[in-house]
């Protein structure tokens, strides 16, 4: 359990929001809960090469934002996923249309939450994803991951 534990902490997020005061709150709430590799942008261009130079293992995702939005960002990493690396994404958003939503998740975000968000939910449903992501990488290091491209079955 305590290999699991480490595993986790040792996880790296990359927090992307355009809102200053909701990075320092994440980046707070993860340093209390002991995770040590935590990196945040206001910028969502830089998106792909802090994706490539920080190697997230999860990504937590404001959808409305200038210039890029979360969307496009999750069609970078739709990119990234056909290069046979998957990188779960939670979208935090204060947009609450089921429209934002089915769009989100049907470009690949593995979870959806809304602003304002629970502080324990939003660390719990991390959790699960890095341990997902865990057993995700295990499996390719096995060579048992074999296709990551379909999201669902509505999707050729």
């Amino acid at each position: 359990m305590s290999e699991i534990l480490d595993d986790i902490r040792h996880a790296k997020l990359l927090i992307i929001d355009d809102e200053e005061a909701n990075l320092e709150l994440l980046e707070e709430l993860f340093a209390e809960e002991g995770f040590e590799q935590v990196i945040s942008s206001f910028d969502a261009l830089k998106v792909s090469s802090l994706i490539q130079g920080f190697r997230p293992d999860i990504i937590l995702l404001d959808l409305r934002m200038p210039d890029v939005d979360g969307f496009e960002v999750l069609r970078l990493l739709d990119d990234l996923r056909t290069q046979g690396d998957w990188i779960p994404v939670v979208v935090l958003t204060a947009d609450i249309t089921k429209q934002a939503r089915y769009e989100a998740l049907s470009l690949g975000a593995s979870d959806f939450l809304t602003k304002p968000f629970d502080r324990l939910e939003v660390v719990l449903r991390v959790w699960n994803l890095l341990e997902t992501r865990r057993f995700y990488l295990r499996l390719k290091a096995l060579g048992e991951v074999t296709d990551l491209s379909p999201h669902g079955p509505w999707q050729s």
